[in-house]
């Protein structure tokens, strides 16, 4: 069973890997498949973002990619970031990938001065994102259909 050993910022070259793992991770569901082949501007990773350093990448011990986030602060200086973008390999799921990027994003904006993490949250991820601390604040709407919004005390 491969374990994340370790998550640092993505560089600009991987930004083709990034945008192909999160076709492969958010094809897994069904209902998102067609709506993403419709939609294949959906499927991208903002090379800006990747500059700042807001995407940071999780690999396994043999140094492959297995998954990726991206944290972007809250323009009203309140000390709250969104989580823009989660994405774990399929074939990694339920490994503790997803739980490593959040306890990687949590510890990086705690010391930002980071107060607070948001994420929209489809009916598919609301239960990771309960399960490693996030409460529902409020609906949401994506151009995908219904969400959550969610919050986790940094």
């Amino acid at each position: 069973m491969p374990e994340l050993d370790h998550v640092q910022p993505a560089q600009p070259w991987q930004r083709g890997e990034l945008e192909e793992l999160q076709r492969r991770s958010s094809e897994v569901w069904p209902a998102y498949r067609e709506q993403l082949r419709a939609n294949p501007d959906a499927i991208f990773v903002d090379p800006e973002l990747i500059a700042a350093g807001c995407v940071r990448v999780a690999y396994d011990h043999n140094g492959d990619t297995v998954g990726f986030s991206c944290t972007i602060p809250h323009d009203d200086g309140a000390g709250g970031y969104d989580l823009d973008g989660l994405f774990v390999d399929p074939l990694e799921f339920r490994l503790g990938i997803g739980r490593g990027l959040i306890a990687d994003a949590t510890t990086r904006l705690r010391r930002l001065g980071g107060t607070h993490l948001t994420v929209i949250a489809g009916p598919e991820g609301k239960g990771f994102y309960e399960r490693v601390g996030f409460v529902e604040i409020g609906p949401a709407q994506t151009r995908f259909g219904s969400a959550f919004r969610m919050h986790l005390d940094l």
